[in-house]
């Protein structure tokens, strides 16, 4: 962050600020992308986090050092008073969680194990453009993608498998949603 703030500019690029966490973009772009879903939220927003989530995790499968965002989104800007008064209100809840968290289990550090939370990432993000139950079906699977991203930020595999686990409680929700679906219209006709 104070790469940032010896900019000049009264604005930050989302360029600028990807540059700064250089080989964390992707874990934070994870864990902002999933925010919004921690909450129940009206329908486009779910729809859209999900699709960006999956151009994240694909970057990640295919092994991109950085992410690759599209230059309008990158050329954005945010005005600086807004991104500090964001990390002054994020940085109590980052410290609580760093005297948690620390790196373990640095088998999930590898090339491979890598991709393979990639690809946990886009199925996360294909339930939650698919999110059937209504409004709170993304809850879990949100808690699921911060808590990726926040070990990815960490690197503590532990954090990891929490997410892994919680994503796959949410994913069973949504295909147990799915087949009461089913069931009550095959016994409806």
């Amino acid at each position: 962050m104070t790469a940032l703030a010896e900019r000049p500019n009264e604005r930050l690029t989302v360029g600028d600020i990807v540059a700064v966490l250089r080989d964390r973009a992707f874990a934070v772009l994870v864990v902002l992308l999933g925010l919004p879903n921690c909450l129940p939220m009206p329908p486009p927003i779910p729809l859209v986090c999900g699709l960006l989530l999956a151009l994240v995790a694909v970057q990640i499968i295919a092994g991109r050092p950085a992410p690759w965002l599209p230059s309008s989104l990158l050329h954005r800007s945010i005005a600086r008073a807004d991104v500090e008064r964001a990390v002054l209100r994020a940085a109590p809840i980052f410290r609580r969680l760093e005297r948690l968290s620390r790196p373990r289990m640095t088998v999930l550090e590898t090339d491979l194990a890598i991709r393979a939370i990639g690809f946990a990432l886009l199925v996360l993000a294909i339930g939650i453009i698919f999110a059937l139950p209504p409004i709170v079906g993304q809850i879990p699977l949100g808690i699921a993608v911060c808590l990726l991203g926040l070990g990815l930020v960490e690197r503590d595999g532990l954090v990891v498998l929490g997410g892994l686990f919680i994503g796959s409680i949410g994913l069973t929700l949504n295909v147990g949603f799915v087949y009461a679906l089913i069931s009550g219209f095959g016994t409806l006709f």
